[in-house]
C-alpha cells in the first residue's frame, strides 16, 4: 500500500514519472477538462456579457429608450389644450372651404380632430408614403440609397422642382432623389421613382401600410387644374398616422425612419406651419397644392413637447387665404406651446420682467 502524498507532490510524483500514469486515466482526466473548458467557460462569459451589457445599457440607454422617457419640462397643460382646440375649431368652422385637421400631442397623447376622415385630393402630400414606399424597398435590399437612377424624357414632368431642367441620362442616386421629391416637391423626381418601380407597386405598398383612403393613381398624379377621372384622395388623420409613426421611428426602420425625418426637416418651404411658427422651432412637414387644394401636414418640435400637425383644405376660394389660414393654424399652436417670460416666471423660471 503506497503512503499517502500531499497533492502538491501527486502532481510532482505525475510530472516527472508520467510514463507510469495509465493512459485510460489520463485520457479520461484530459476529456474532463476539455468538457470544463467547453460547457463552464463560455456560459461564465455569457453572463459576463449579459450582466456588463445590463450594466451598460443603464449607463448608455438606445436612442429609443432615450426617446420614449424625454422628459417635457412644462407640458402643456389640460386648461391651455382645451382652450386652444376651442380656437382652432372657431377658425376652422369660419374657413371658407373645406377643413380637415388633426393635432396630437405626443407627451400625453391628447388628439384634436376636425373632419379627419373626409377625403381631400392628396395633391403633393401622396410623396410622403411614396418616399415610405420606397424605403419599404431599401429595407428588403432591391435596392439602396445608393443605387442609381437615369432620368428620361418620359420622366420630365412640369410643375415644382429643379430636376425638369437635368439634362437626359442625368444619374442620381436613390438618396437624391427623394430628397429632392420632399424637400423641392419635385415631380420630376417623384417620377422617376414611380417609373422605376411601377405605379402598381405603389399601390400595394399603401394598402400594406395600412392606408384604407390614400390611393394612388396615374390619372391623379396629372398636374391639371380640372377635375379627373380618378384622384389622388388622402385623409388628415392618415397623413398624421405616417408622420408620427416616422416620429417614432416605427415607419420601416428605426433608421430609415430617422432619414426620411431628417429628410423632412429639410422642406424648402416658408409658406403655411413653417410661416406660423417661430423661426428658432424645428419641423419636419410636407406641403401639398393642386386642383384648389392645399395643405401642410408635419411634427413640430417646441419647447413645451412635440406634436403632430395635419391642416388639409380644398375647395379653398384661392391659394392665398388656404396659405394664410394653414399659418393661422399653426401660430395658434405656437401660442399655446411657446414658453414666454410670464409662464417661465410664473412656474418658477429664471426669466423676470425687469
Amino acid at each position: 500500500m503506497k503512503d499517502f502524498q500531499p497533492p502538491h507532490h501527486q502532481y510532482q510524483h505525475v510530472a516527472h514519472h508520467h510514463a507510469h500514469v495509465d493512459p485510460a486515466v489520463a485520457a479520461r482526466a484530459r476529456g474532463r477538462r476539455r468538457l470544463f473548458l467547453t460547457l463552464f467557460l463560455p456560459l461564465f462569459g455569457f453572463f459576463l456579457y449579459r450582466g456588463g451589457g445590463h450594466i451598460l445599457n443603464k449607463l448608455n440607454p438606445p436612442p429609443e429608450d432615450i426617446f420614449r422617457r424625454r422628459a417635457v419640462e412644462n407640458p402643456i397643460k389640460d386648461a391651455e389644450w382645451v382652450a386652444m382646440v376651442g380656437t382652432l375649431e372657431n377658425l376652422a368652422y369660419a374657413y371658407t372651404g373645406h377643413v380637415g385637421i388633426y393635432i396630437k400631442d405626443l407627451n400625453s397623447g391628447k388628439v384634436w380632430e376636425y373632419n379627419p376622415d373626409k377625403l381631400f385630393p392628396s395633391a403633393s402630400l401622396i410623396k410622403v408614403p411614396i418616399m415610405v414606399a420606397t424605403c419599404e424597398m431599401i429595407k428588403r435590399g432591391e435596392i439602396s440609397l445608393d443605387t442609381r437612377i437615369k432620368l428620361t424624357r418620359n420622366d420630365r414632368t412640369g410643375g415644382s422642382g429643379s430636376l425638369k431642367w437635368a439634362r437626359d441620362g442625368t444619374s442620381l442616386s436613390v438618396m437624391r432623389i427623394i430628397y429632392k421629391m420632399i424637400t423641392e416637391s419635385d415631380n420630376t423626381a417623384t417620377k422617376m421613382l414611380i417609373d422605376y418601380a411601377g405605379i402598381s407597386y405603389f399601390q400595394q405598398a399603401f394598402s400594406e401600410l395600412g392606408l384604407i383612403y390614400t390611393k394612388i393613381y396615374p390619372e391623379g398624379l396629372s398636374l391639371t387644374s380640372s377635375r379627373v377621372e380618378r384622384e389622388n384622395y388622402t385623409t388628415a388623420r392618415e397623413m398624421a398616422m405616417l408622420m408620427e409613426r416616422i416620429y417614432k421611428g416605427e415607419m420601416v426602420d428605426r433608421n430609415l425612419s430617422e432619414f426620411m425625418l431628417d429628410v423632412l426637416k429639410h422642406n424648402k418651404s416658408r409658406s403655411r406651419l413653417r410661416k406660423g411658427l417661430p423661426i428658432g422651432w424645428e419641423i419636419g412637414h410636407k406641403t401639398g397644392l393642386l386642383r384648389k387644394s392645399c395643405h401642410d401636414v408635419g411634427v413640430v418640435f417646441s419647447p413645451r413637447g412635440d406634436y403632430i400637425i395635419a391642416v388639409l383644405t380644398s375647395n379653398v376660394p384661392d391659394y392665398s387665404s388656404a396659405k394664410g389660414f394653414i399659418s393661422s393654424v399653426a401660430k395658434t399652436t405656437y401660442e399655446y406651446y411657446k414658453i414666454d417670460a410670464d409662464y417661465a416666471e410664473a412656474n418658477g423660471g429664471v426669466n423676470h420682467k425687469s
